[in-house]
Protein backbone atom coordinates (compact mmCIF):
# COMPACT_ATOMS: atom_id res chain seq x y z
CA UNK A 1 0.00 0.00 0.00
CA UNK A 2 2.83 2.36 0.77
CA UNK A 3 4.21 2.40 -3.16
CA UNK A 4 6.71 5.05 -3.96
CA UNK A 5 7.47 7.09 -7.10
CA UNK A 6 10.85 7.80 -7.98
CA UNK A 7 10.66 11.97 -9.14
CA UNK A 8 13.82 13.83 -9.95
CA UNK A 9 14.27 16.95 -7.74
CA UNK A 10 14.61 20.27 -9.67
CA UNK A 11 15.50 22.60 -6.89
CA UNK A 12 17.07 21.34 -3.28
CA UNK A 13 14.60 20.51 -1.03
CA UNK A 14 15.48 20.26 3.25
CA UNK A 15 15.56 16.32 4.64
CA UNK A 16 15.16 15.01 0.73
CA UNK A 17 18.06 16.21 -1.85
CA UNK A 18 19.36 18.17 -4.12
CA UNK A 19 19.23 19.45 -6.92
CA UNK A 20 19.44 16.59 -10.03
CA UNK A 21 18.53 14.01 -7.44
CA UNK A 22 16.14 10.84 -8.18
CA UNK A 23 14.31 9.90 -5.03
CA UNK A 24 11.61 8.32 -4.07
CA UNK A 25 8.48 9.76 -2.08
CA UNK A 26 4.81 8.84 -1.74
CA UNK A 27 2.84 9.06 -4.38
CA UNK A 28 0.32 11.93 -2.59
CA UNK A 29 3.69 14.23 -1.54
CA UNK A 30 5.11 14.34 -5.35
CA UNK A 31 1.19 14.82 -6.98
CA UNK A 32 0.14 17.19 -3.85
CA UNK A 33 3.26 19.28 -2.69
CA UNK A 34 6.86 18.24 -4.85
CA UNK A 35 5.73 18.83 -8.64
CA UNK A 36 2.63 21.49 -7.96
CA UNK A 37 5.69 23.63 -6.07
CA UNK A 38 8.12 23.32 -9.08
CA UNK A 39 10.67 21.23 -7.13
CA UNK A 40 10.39 18.11 -8.71
CA UNK A 41 9.48 16.14 -11.99
CA UNK A 42 8.15 12.65 -12.54
CA UNK A 43 10.76 10.11 -13.72
CA UNK A 44 11.15 8.23 -17.03
CA UNK A 45 13.95 6.95 -18.21
CA UNK A 46 14.16 9.61 -20.87
CA UNK A 47 15.54 11.68 -18.41
CA UNK A 48 18.84 10.33 -17.24
CA UNK A 49 20.10 12.72 -19.35
CA UNK A 50 18.74 15.65 -17.87
CA UNK A 51 19.55 14.24 -14.42
CA UNK A 52 23.10 14.24 -15.11
CA UNK A 53 23.67 17.56 -16.77
CA UNK A 54 21.69 18.93 -13.93
CA UNK A 55 24.04 17.08 -11.81
CA UNK A 56 27.41 18.33 -13.62
CA UNK A 57 26.24 22.04 -13.21
CA UNK A 58 25.39 21.71 -9.50
CA UNK A 59 28.59 19.94 -9.00
CA UNK A 60 30.40 22.79 -10.99
CA UNK A 61 28.28 25.84 -8.91
CA UNK A 62 29.41 23.40 -5.49
CA UNK A 63 32.87 24.30 -6.25
CA UNK A 64 32.77 28.02 -7.05
CA UNK A 65 30.14 28.49 -3.98
CA UNK A 66 32.64 26.69 -1.85
CA UNK A 67 35.43 29.30 -1.51
CA UNK A 68 32.42 31.65 -1.06
CA UNK A 69 30.93 29.30 1.74
CA UNK A 70 34.35 29.76 3.61
CA UNK A 71 34.56 33.47 3.18
CA UNK A 72 30.90 33.91 4.41
CA UNK A 73 31.58 31.15 7.67
CA UNK A 74 34.90 33.35 8.07
CA UNK A 75 32.74 36.75 8.92
CA UNK A 76 29.63 35.03 10.55
CA UNK A 77 31.53 32.28 12.45
CA UNK A 78 31.19 33.34 16.78
CA UNK A 79 29.30 36.80 15.65
CA UNK A 80 26.68 37.80 17.60
CA UNK A 81 23.62 39.58 15.60
CA UNK A 82 21.23 42.27 17.98
CA UNK A 83 17.53 42.13 16.70
CA UNK A 84 15.08 44.34 18.36
CA UNK A 85 11.44 43.40 19.08
CA UNK A 86 8.39 44.60 20.65
CA UNK A 87 7.61 43.05 23.92
CA UNK A 88 5.35 42.95 26.59
CA UNK A 89 5.99 43.85 30.31
CA UNK A 90 6.48 40.40 31.17
CA UNK A 91 9.37 39.82 28.70
CA UNK A 92 7.65 38.00 26.37
CA UNK A 93 7.70 39.26 22.36
CA UNK A 94 4.66 40.04 20.60
CA UNK A 95 4.83 37.37 17.78
CA UNK A 96 8.13 35.48 17.33
CA UNK A 97 11.68 36.05 15.44
CA UNK A 98 11.54 35.13 11.69
CA UNK A 99 14.37 33.55 10.46
CA UNK A 100 14.08 36.46 7.58
CA UNK A 101 14.54 38.87 10.22
CA UNK A 102 18.09 36.78 11.07
CA UNK A 103 18.79 36.96 7.81
CA UNK A 104 18.21 40.48 7.18
CA UNK A 105 20.33 40.62 10.57
CA UNK A 106 23.28 38.75 9.09
CA UNK A 107 23.42 40.57 5.50
CA UNK A 108 26.38 43.13 6.41
CA UNK A 109 28.64 40.45 7.04
CA UNK A 110 27.32 37.45 4.42
CA UNK A 111 23.97 37.07 2.25
CA UNK A 112 22.45 33.67 3.57
CA UNK A 113 18.98 32.25 2.39
CA UNK A 114 16.78 31.71 5.36
CA UNK A 115 15.86 28.57 4.86
CA UNK A 116 19.29 27.15 5.73
CA UNK A 117 19.27 29.07 9.65
CA UNK A 118 18.50 27.17 12.04
CA UNK A 119 17.75 28.41 15.63
CA UNK A 120 15.07 27.45 18.33
CA UNK A 121 11.73 29.00 18.35
CA UNK A 122 12.19 33.05 19.61
CA UNK A 123 9.67 34.31 21.98
CA UNK A 124 11.29 36.18 24.69
CA UNK A 125 14.52 38.72 25.08
CA UNK A 126 17.80 37.11 25.16
CA UNK A 127 20.48 35.28 23.27
CA UNK A 128 19.87 32.29 21.12
CA UNK A 129 22.18 29.80 19.11
CA UNK A 130 22.21 29.16 15.76
CA UNK A 131 23.47 27.72 12.81
CA UNK A 132 23.55 28.34 8.91
CA UNK A 133 24.04 26.12 6.34
CA UNK A 134 26.39 28.11 3.86
CA UNK A 135 27.39 24.85 2.15
CA UNK A 136 26.42 21.32 2.20
CA UNK A 137 29.98 20.95 4.03
CA UNK A 138 30.29 24.34 5.55
CA UNK A 139 27.92 25.61 8.84
CA UNK A 140 28.88 28.57 10.96
CA UNK A 141 27.65 29.07 14.30
CA UNK A 142 26.38 32.33 15.77
CA UNK A 143 24.40 33.60 18.02
CA UNK A 144 21.10 35.89 17.87
CA UNK A 145 20.44 38.58 20.47
CA UNK A 146 16.90 39.96 20.92
CA UNK A 147 16.50 43.11 22.94
CA UNK A 148 13.59 44.82 23.74
CA UNK A 149 12.96 47.86 21.22
CA UNK A 150 10.32 49.57 19.32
Amino acid sequence: MAKETKVILTDTVTDLGHKGDVVAVKPGYARNYLIPQGLAFAWSKGAAAQIEAMQRARRAKSLATREDAVAAKNAVEGQSVEISARVSDSGKLFGGISNEAIAQALRPMADVDPRTISVESIKTTGEFPATVALHPEITANFTVKVIAGE
